[in-house]
């Protein structure tokens, strides 16, 4: 009769593995989990604490057994442990291997798969938002570790929105459910399923809120008198919508200035090159907060992007009136744009361009760094930067100039 024994391999990862031996012959394929050892003891001994792992252990245990008395039964005791190991993939995992498939038994089992997935990811910000959505997956469904793809169905994905709900908003929700899509999508091109419960159950976003402001509202921002703190926010805003709507996380990136007077970088939320000459309005702020060891001084001051981003976004949205009450002088704050972001400057931008200044959709979609609509002939044609550079000239003009 063959033995079992559940192990983790901490030169794989701290791999959970299942090891089989029979006939003085072993073998052992992945759980699609990761846990330390002490993890693992913990957890047969119903000391861990984790019900949802207990319980699955305890599960997987009982299958096993179960194939060792029907083996047992119907004399087949001596069966090899390749054999073995096949009925147990598909009995646990939901997996029938293939001929020439590998170890890897993630395949098959979403969750498991699902972590593969975040862990190829070389972005951690992007990690974080699919571990997210992972850890919401186990909140709503505690079984979900021994699902496979198949069990992912319509009614799952209907009442897994239903609960995202209770503490999400729509688009809030939407990101859960685009990060599962893409899961699937991924096991699909991978031949890791066919199941698909997306040609039924659709995404439906809900109208974003506005992002921009009006010509009136930027000139009202820009004679804004604000602390002598927020100065520095103020132009970082301005900058980046002089930058043709930078993103905040790249001006912190940003390195020099080029012999063509232009700084060029790599977008980090979608690594599309950009090219963008420095106009004389954004010259005037980079030259007054230069930076050591970057462009601008933002890598100076903060050592993530992160926490400069966030400072950004929370002055933005403190900017306005002020008044000072009581003894104490206690600060009043009536802000003139609560909603604003670092974000709004791509809106903005894109908007005064299009309404204001008369740039083409095509102009201003290449300015953004955004795909052309013309698939097939976009590939035929040198899109000459120049084109961006006078439509960014435009809008700067009739911003600050009044033109």
């Amino acid at each position: 009769m063959f033995s079992y024994k559940f192990i983790v391999r901490s030169d794989k990862n701290d791999d959970l593995r299942l090891r089989i031996t029979n006939n003085r012959a072993s073998t052992q394929f992945s759980m699609g989990l990761r846990m330390t050892q002490s993890e693992l003891d913990a957890a047969l001994s119903g000391m861990s604490g984790n019900i949802r792992l207990e319980k699955m252990l305890a599960s997987w245990t009982s299958q096993i057994k179960d194939l060792m008395l029907e083996l047992s039964d119907r004399k087949e005791a001596d069966m090899e442990v390749k054999e073995i190991r096949t009925i147990l993939l598909e009995r646990l995992l939901g997996i029938v291997p293939k001929k020439s498939e590998t170890e890897d038994a993630s395949k098959g089992n979403f969750t498991a798969y699902f972590q593969n997935f975040i862990d190829g990811k070389e972005n951690k910000g992007t990690k974080g938002v699919y571990k997210h959505t992972l850890d919401k997956i186990r909140s709503f469904d505690p079984d979900v570790d021994m699902k496979r793809f198949e069990d992912i169905d319509l009614k799952w994905l209907t009442d897994f929105e239903a609960f995202c709900a209770k503490t999400a908003s729509k688009n809030a929700r939407n990101i859960h459910l685009r990060n599962i899509r893409a899961v699937f999508n991924n096991a699909i091109d991978y031949e890791i399923t066919t199941a698909y419960p997306f040609r039924r159950f659709k995404i439906r976003p809900e109208e974003t809120r506005k992002r921009s402001l009006s010509v009136e509202e930027l000139r009202r921002f820009i004679n804004m008198e604000v602390e002598e703190y927020q100065q520095f926010y103020k132009d970082m805003f301005l900058l980046s919508f002089c930058l043709i709507g930078c993103n905040a996380v790249d001006m912190y990136g940003l390195s020099e200035i080029t012999s063509s007077n232009r700084i060029e970088y790599t977008r980090a939320k979608t690594h599309r090159k950009y090219s963008i000459k420095v106009e004389p309005e954004a010259l005037e702020i980079i030259n007054k907060y230069r930076g050591k060891s970057k462009l601008l001084c933002i890598a100076d001051r903060w050592s993530d992007h992160r926490n400069f981003v966030h400072q950004l976004n929370k002055a933005l949205k403190n900017m306005g009136q002020l008044e000072r009450v009581g003894r104490g002088g206690k600060k009043i704050r009536t802000a003139a744009f609560p909603e604003l972001s670092s974000y709004w400057c791509r809106h903005t931008w894109a908007t005064i361009a299009y309404n204001c200044c008369g740039v083409s959709e095509d102009i201003i979609a290449q300015a953004l760094g955004h795909a052309s609509s013309h698939t097939t002939t976009s590939i035929y044609i040198n899109r000459s930067v120049k084109l961006v550079d006078e439509a960014n000239r435009k809008v700067i003009d009739y911003v600050f100039n009044k033109r």
